[in-house]
């Protein structure tokens, strides 16, 4: 069979697209089972998850956790339960010693029995707690206090990026040696919550003192910590149970399916940005593609999205070389190509591989550069704009110079002319 390429336009459309042709496959007779949903990496599940949640189709993650499952979510969502609920017993456990801040099983085995011996909550236990356990305990009290009173006013996901850095989440995983993909993990949950306000149409909080303020100010919160839970219940599918299989490229080596699906095949995202500057990051990429595409017995699907939701912001991408290293006869594009077209340029430094601009049909943006386009930097030379993100005086474009690599540069500051 014609391997089928699908151009969506954003990687929520691109979930739902995926959601919508397993169903077709399922009522073809394909087994869930033996459909599998490949992506580059972890924190691209979260969307794909949604939409397979939304549309009732039950899956597993291969050799991994659920979104919602990972223990950094469950971190940060304790310490959002924390916000919305200070007198959330589990929550506080999860988190009074995470990152560690010098709180003992004993301090918190007193904290317990004064608790019991009390009838109340853990946090109120604590702000009555003497003796030597205080004074930690008594940070951890302040900080969620600060926590709160920094969040007020707030919209939803600005509540969760101010969290995960003042809590210490961020920095404590950026000092492990795998961090990277547990960060990259709770940049996504900041995607998750700005998806839930758009799709569930939630205001942002009032500003304090307006009225009905204290109660809308919650409510988005609230909202999505429901949301969140019914997420990451038991709706897992179980043993026996028919279900689609979700997946990394890396952990589906030695696999075949039936039906596979490779998502994200954009630049920066496959081939991943971080491999373009290590020395034989490209070949590696390449070699996960092979991976990949063999993976499939009978039938390959390629998707990729014109714009994707990462650190929060919109991002607009190019699609990745690997389409163009593909014969294009082998090609079946399932959707119009949304105004892109094919350009015979090779990339700057690898002449051998012809890749494809996005041309003027690109997504409207603010910004002066398009995607595609070829800019001239007078440090770094000459290279072509893969991809943008924010707007105003936060706008910065990832530029490919060749054989300086790539570079992301702030608009702002960056001396960037048009040639």
């Amino acid at each position: 069979e014609p391997i089928r390429v699908y151009e969506a336009q954003t990687d929520g459309y691109e979930a739902h697209w995926i959601a919508e042709e397993v169903q077709a496959l399922t009522r073809e007779g394909v087994p869930r089972r033996e459909i599998a949903v490949l992506y580059r990496s972890n924190a691209q599940s979260r969307v794909i998850e949604h939409a397979l949640f939304s549309a009732g189709i039950p899956y597993r993650v291969y050799g991994g956790l659920r979104f919602f499952e990972r223990q950094e979510i469950k971190h940060a969502l304790a310490y959002l339960r924390l916000l919305a609920n200070p007198d959330d017993d589990s929550a506080f456990l999860r988190v009074v010693n995470f990152p560690a801040r010098g709180i003992g099983a004993r301090s918190v085995e007193a904290l317990q029995d004064a608790a019991r011996a009390n009838n109340c909550s853990l946090w109120q236990a604590a702000t009555h707690l003497t003796g030597k356990s205080s004074q930690a305990v008594g940070g951890f009290i302040r900080l969620i206090e600060t926590l709160r009173e920094g969040t007020k006013g707030l919209p939803l996901p600005e509540i969760i990026e101010h969290v995960l850095h003042a809590s210490g989440l961020l920095d404590h995983y950026k000092s492990e040696k795998d961090g990277a993909d547990r960060i990259s993990n709770l940049e996504e949950l900041i995607n998750a919550a700005t998806n839930f306000l758009q799709e569930e149409a939630i205001d942002v909080p009032l500003a304090e003192g307006a009225p009905g303020a204290a109660d809308a100010a919650v409510d988005p919160l609230a909202a999505f910590l429901a949301h969140a839970a019914l997420e990451s219940g038991e709706t897992q599918a179980q043993e026996g149970v028919d279900a689609l299989q979700l997946m990394t490229v890396h952990a589906a080596k030695g696999l075949e399916f039936q039906v596979v699906f490779i998502t994200g095949l954009e630049e920066g995202l496959f081939p991943h940005e971080q491999s373009l500057l290590e020395m034989d990051g490209l070949e590696e990429e390449r070699r996960l593609m092979y991976v990949a595409i063999t993976r499939a017995r009978h039938r390959l699907y390629l998707s990729f999205s014109q714009s994707r939701l990462l650190h929060g912001q919109t991002r607009y991408n190019v699609p990745s070389r690997f389409l163009d290293e593909i014969p294009k006869k082998l090609l079946k594009w399932l959707t119009p190509r949304l105004g892109r077209q094919v350009s015979e340029a090779a990339w700057s430094g690898a002449s051998h591989s012809a890749r494809r601009e996005a041309a003027s049909a690109s997504p409207k943006s603010e910004l002066p550069f398009r995607i595609g386009q070829t800019v001239m930097h007078p440090k770094f030379g000459q290279g072509t704009v893969v991809s943008a993100e924010g707007s105003g005086p936060d706008a910065r474009v990832q530029i490919n110079f060749g054989r300086q690599g790539m570079k992301w540069l702030a608009l702002a500051y960056a001396k960037l002319t048009p040639v």
